[in-house]
């Protein structure tokens, strides 16, 4: 739990955005730019509701306060002990909205685009793939989000080689960014006729999803698009005419690939989408490591550093390593139950980031 100068402090710059925005809706101009003018009009409702909610919590502590300083002088015991009750319910509502505060990163309130890739050992870290999709997919639907498959490869046996999934929902990008990393599984094989142990790795990328008024711009020239028949579902038109699109970013070499729709043209749209939201995350990065080199600090970034193990044999145990927060509950996590590892991390992270 953030304390209470910490609070009061994130609650300041909450008021003073509030203003500014009211100040910038206000303005001749404002709706010269309908994209960013939607974007600020979304922020400033977020807003009024968060601070709404922080008014209605002091309210409801100051006329508690009142309450017991009348019961007190009155020795109403009854009354002492439903103000009792009351702050108990007080200081629960307190922890939530103070959890809220983690999110007060650039991207935090906005939607995801969460992607999985199977690591190297073919089937078994395909299967392991396809196992992360069903536990973000399950935990998505416990927060109210809405999920959308923007790109799926199948694995040739079984499990998908990757896949790019739309979470949309406030602070989805907030929350997910815990999950950013290599994920690690421990189990006997379904797969191996011998039923030996293995060992699968799976890396899940977590990026914002970014609107027109932010500093991210893709200068057209920079982008190659290939055309090709699409591999997945979508019956015999998606296969007579090549609706798959691939974009390379060419300055950074990043390449998107789409082939779930079935015109040329929506594919193309959702690459571009998960290619700015791409580029977005890569500047974030670089900002992160800019501030990383100025604090002497070392934030390790491979592929080889996981971050969580799964481990379902010789004994159940999912363990975040970079908060030591563990359980061996491994059905329930596999089932979306990462809630306590996403807010243990954001909890760890309060102070240290500026995304």
């Amino acid at each position: 739990m953030c304390g209470s100068s910490r609070c009061a402090f994130d609650l300041a710059g909450k008021e003073r955005e509030l203003a500014h925005l009211d100040e910038q809706s206000t303005a001749p101009e404002f709706w010269s730019n309908p994209a960013a003018a939607q974007a600020t009009m979304r922020r400033l409702t977020e807003l009024r509701a968060e601070l709404d909610r922080w008014r209605g919590l002091r309210k409801r502590i100051t006329d508690a306060l009142d309450l017991l300083e009348l019961a007190a002088a009155e020795s109403d015991a009854e009354v002492i002990a439903e103000v009792g009750r009351e702050t108990d319910q007080m200081e629960q509502e307190l922890a939530r909205l103070e959890f809220q505060l983690v999110f007060s990163g650039r991207y935090d309130g906005r939607s995801a685009i969460l992607a999985i890739h199977a690591g190297a050992g073919g089937t078994e870290s395909q299967d392991w793939a396809e196992m992360l999709m069903r536990m973000y997919l399950r935990w998505a639907e416990r927060q109210g989000y809405r999920t959308e498959v923007m790109d799926m490869t199948p694995g040739e046996e079984a499990g998908i080689k990757s896949v790019t999934i739309e979470v949309s929902g406030q602070n989805a990008y907030g929350q997910l960014k815990a999950e950013h990393g290599v994920h690690r599984l421990v189990r006997l094989s379904p797969f191996d006729a011998a039923h030996r142990r293995h060992t699968s790795f799976a890396l899940v990328e977590v990026m914002p999803e970014v609107e027109g008024d932010l500093d991210v711009q893709i200068n057209p020239d920079d982008v190659r698009m290939d055309v090709f028949r699409s591999s997945g579902a979508g019956g015999q038109n998606v296969q007579k005419t090549s609706t798959a699109v691939r974009l390379t970013h060419i300055p950074t070499g990043i390449v998107v690939t789409c082939q779930n729709e079935r015109s040329q043209v929506q594919n193309r749209e959702t690459a571009m989408k998960i290619l700015l939201a791409r580029l977005t995350h890569l500047e974030q990065q670089k900002r992160d490591a800019e501030q990383a080199r100025i604090k002497g600090e070392h934030k390790e970034a491979g592929w080889g550093n996981q971050i969580r193990s799964y481990v379902l044999h010789p004994y159940n145990m999912v363990k975040d390593h970079r908060t030591d927060v563990e359980t061996s509950n491994t059905g329930a996590v596999l089932d979306g139950e990462i809630d306590d590892f996403i807010e243990a991390y954001l909890r760890s992270r309060v102070g240290q980031d500026a995304a």
